[in-house]
């Protein structure tokens, strides 16, 4: 749903959503940079063209790793956090529907108690 006025700093959704993905980031960035520190290690120890490479562009090859990995987690997570919303409220409109429908049962057998009593009266 697009928001056209308002602000979105008291938006729970998108706070909470926000926060999933500033999570997912940062546990990807982690994880990713762990990796290609490691893979720099190899790489200094078995590679000589890596070693050959400037400290410019090895930073530059940890700090892609670790955007990379960012990106893939914060997506990932915010994916899963945008289906649980979307099962929480699908479950709320079907307990709406349902208290709804409960509630039209109900007045239906008391009109039908009372015609009932009133046929019963005549």
């Amino acid at each position: 749903m697009v928001r056209t006025h308002g602000s979105l700093m008291h938006d729970e959704e998108l706070n909470s959503a926000a926060w999933v993905a500033a999570r997912g980031a940062a546990v990807g960035a982690a994880k990713w940079g762990l990796f290609s520190a490691v893979a720099a290690g190899v790489g200094l120890l078995y590679s000589p063209m890596y070693r050959g490479l400037t400290i410019q562009f090895k930073v530059f090859l940890q700090m892609s790793g670790m955007t990379l990995g960012s990106m893939i987690e914060a997506d990932h997570r915010l994916r899963a956090h945008e289906l649980i919303i979307r099962n929480h409220k699908k479950l709320a409109r079907d307990l709406e529907v349902w208290k709804r429908y409960e509630a039209e049962i109900e007045r239906s057998a008391e009109e039908a108690a009372s015609t009932k009593t009133r046929d019963a009266e005549k």
